[in-house]
């Protein structure tokens, strides 16, 4: 993603940890008598297997392992990891060996299970080797196919306002490259770059699903080149201190990769900011450098779009190389005060024909993911 150079609401990182409520009281700091009635609710305690590997990780030492890490390194194929309540602040990785990997958040509430780093792309690396990178400021990647988890938070609460000298400023909550990658009931919470909804190279078309999931940023906080559906999604866009003017930053930026027939379609949901009227575009179009053949696909339907989003000239250019008027870039039946159409050709629609093949099936074949039973 091109560099910016925003500083960011004081106070964010209290922020983003303040939701571990009770639960994460209990999980890191209660006596082990009280904390051992029911530290993994109704999933039982760490006899209880719900798959044939089912490891239980709890940061106070009561399950099997006490870091996410750790839990993801000794899983095997088709592991259930069961996570309970607490602040987990390390980096994950699941290889691509990791296949068919469940998480599961114990507490209802994904605001009480909280995977959180603050790196970004301009943060030096430990060994001196250099800086990060987009890629690497990920708190949790996940590369292996058929990912699924529940009710996690996904964060990165690395803030501009801490670090004004630094000018690589993503700084990436989750990158998903898995195909068959779902997530439930999820948040993922950040400033640039937040959600990399992405394949592992530019010839996989991996489909990755998001149902009742919170997202928020200000920077592209949604991007990458998978064929993604975002079903009854919650997108919130951030107060910029550092900026006196429009815009504040972008909701969407997809780079699908041209020979793929389906980027990334947001359907049911909603677009909330806590910015001023119109100080938010909806998308913009991103072409790497990597893959200048890309023709970024973004579809929003059936979605309230708050005051937030400009109305007028809610799409706009990452690059002028790649106008956003030549990428695949439509809405069908949005509402809301963001979602007027006042200039027609500023916001191209489906026709009901065209809407009628832009569903969850069509982006995501014989996979159905919605279909599961909940956990």
């Amino acid at each position: 993603m091109l560099p910016q150079h925003p500083r960011s609401t004081p106070g964010r990182r209290a922020f983003l940890l303040a939701g571990a409520g009770a639960a994460t009281a209990l999980a890191l700091g209660t006596p082990a008598r009280a904390a051992s009635r029911a530290p993994f609710g109704r999933y039982g305690s760490p006899a209880h297997r719900l798959t044939e590997q089912t490891l239980y990780v709890h940061p106070g030492g009561l399950g099997d392992h006490t870091t996410v890490q750790a839990a993801v390194t000794a899983a095997g194929t088709g592991a259930t990891l069961v996570i309970a309540p607490g602040v987990y602040r390390e980096t994950v990785a699941v290889k691509s060996d990791r296949t068919d990997m469940t998480w599961i958040g114990v507490a209802e509430d994904p605001r009480d299970t909280v995977v959180v780093y603050d790196n970004a792309a301009g943060t030096p690396k430990p060994d001196g080797s250099g800086t990060y990178g987009t890629t690497g400021s990920a708190t949790t990647t996940v590369q292996a196919d058929g990912f699924t988890a529940r009710r996690i938070t996904f964060a990165n609460d690395w803030l501009r306002a801490d670090h004004p000298d630094v000018t690589g400023t993503q700084a990436v909550a989750i990158k998903a490259q898995g195909d068959r990658s779902a997530f439930h009931h999820c948040r993922f919470l950040g400033h640039q770059d937040t959600l990399y909804a992405d394949s592992t190279a530019l010839t996989v078309f991996a489909r990755q699903y998001f149902a009742h999931c919170y997202a928020e940023g200000d920077v592209d906080f949604v991007f990458g080149r998978a064929t993604a559906v975002y079903e009854d999604c919650h997108f919130h866009t951030l107060v910029r201190t550092d900026l006196t003017s429009a815009p504040y930053g972008f909701v969407f930026a997809p780079s699908t990769a041209g020979a793929n027939p389906r980027g990334y379609l947001v359907t049911r949901s909603r677009v909330t900011s806590e910015a001023p009227d119109a100080y938010y575009k909806l998308a913009r179009p991103w072409v790497p450098s990597s893959d200048t053949t890309a023709r970024p696909m973004l579809t929003v339907r059936e979605t309230r779009l708050g005051a937030g989003i400009d109305a007028v000239a809610p799409y706009t250019n990452m690059s002028d190389t790649y106008p956003w008027q030549q990428q695949r870039f439509a809405e069908y039946r949005n509402t809301g005060p963001g979602a007027k159409v006042t200039v027609p050709e500023n916001r191209p629609q489906l026709t009901r024909a065209e809407a009628a093949s832009a569903t969850r099936g069509a982006y995501l074949g014989d996979w159905k993911p919605w279909t599961r039973e909940e956990c």
